[in-house]
């Protein structure tokens, strides 16, 4: 395990663009994103390719390795952010010089299709990396200081943190009317399967994990503490096969826990069919399972260290703990 030093007041963070293009993003929601950073203490760069833009909203594979062998080797950039999510960055993977990052250990976050990048980044190099919010992700004028609060308590600080659920969460298209949200009361983190559990934390979006599997890419799940999501595109019947795809990976089982974040509405995946999912599963019978966690495609979401160290007791009060990261 490799943890990158924390950010501290005044570091240079890099944005870069391994999926979708900056110029998807548009100027007021970047206005509030610098602004953000800017609060947090930090100073922004931005990639020399990461507003370039193509027929996929990306970039070429040249141009997005090129930004972020640059990220990782200038002394000057202590973190790196991903604009936001996409499709494509798997495209990436076998092209990376991972001795680069090896040698130059550093935050890099984001989220969605950002997860095939952090577990393969984790399982190439030790170097723990980030599942949270994204550059475009700042841009949000509401709802977002849960986020930024576990930004500093995942990326400024090394003490360990407890999660624990926002009191209000949305699921709405923000970015197209920053003043007209939908919030709903929280109903906390749920459990299906009580238990205790310690290990490695593996995972992120789960269709996006599931992408590395049979690959050179894809992280040994011995020990782990599987954190999963997915987005409004899933569906019950999706969820279950991609959960079933990811049990029957070698070493499953390990696997001590799972932690399963909200589902967008969407998708329709309600509490009583993942009970049913979840339940008719025995791989899943002896080990810890808890679900509606604020992380994943709705707002809020936590910031977790891909690699770090997880520590669960279904029935303490402190139910969840990061332990390093």
């Amino acid at each position: 395990m490799i943890i990158p030093n924390k950010l501290k007041v005044n570091d240079e963070v890099r944005i870069i663009a391994p999926s979708r293009s900056l110029s998807i993003i548009d100027k007021k929601t970047r206005e509030i994103a610098n602004t953000r950073f800017k609060e947090l203490g930090l100073k922004l760069s931005f990639s020399k390719n990461c507003e370039s833009i193509d027929d996929f909203s990306s970039s070429s594979i040249e141009e997005r390795i090129e930004d972020l062998h640059e990220a990782f080797l200038d002394k000057k950039v202590k973190a790196i952010f991903t604009v936001i999510g996409g499709d494509n960055v798997n495209q990436l993977l076998k092209y990376i010089d991972y001795n680069i990052v090896k040698r130059n250990p550093k935050i890099i976050c984001g989220y969605s299709d950002t997860t095939a990048l952090s577990n393969a980044l984790f399982h190439k190099t030790g170097l723990v990396t980030y599942s949270g919010p994204a550059y475009s992700t700042l841009g949000m004028l509401k709802g977002i200081d849960f986020s930024i609060n576990y930004i500093k308590k995942c990326l400024f600080s090394s003490d360990p943190y407890e999660v624990i659920n926002s009191e209000q969460w949305s699921d709405d298209a923000w970015y197209i009317d920053q003043e007209k949200r939908n919030f709903y009361k929280d109903n906390g983190i749920e459990v299906l399967n009580h238990g205790k559990a310690e290990g490695k934390i593996v995972g992120g979006n789960l269709c996006t994990l599931n992408l590395l599997q049979g690959t050179e890419f894809m992280p040994d799940l011995t020990n782990s503490v599987l954190f999963l999501e997915d987005d409004e595109l899933t569906s019950p019947s999706n969820f279950d096969r991609d959960l079933q795809s990811l049990i029957h990976q070698k070493n499953f089982d390990r696997v001590k826990g799972i932690v399963i974040g909200k589902f967008q509405l969407k998708s329709e995946v309600s509490e009583t069919l993942l009970r049913k999912i979840i339940q008719s599963k025995q791989e899943l019978a002896s080990i810890p399972v808890l679900y509606n966690l604020n992380f994943g495609h709705t707002t809020p979401h936590i910031c977790f260290p891909i690699g770090g160290f997880v520590k669960i007791d279904t029935k303490s009060r402190k139910q969840i703990i990061i332990e390093k990261h």
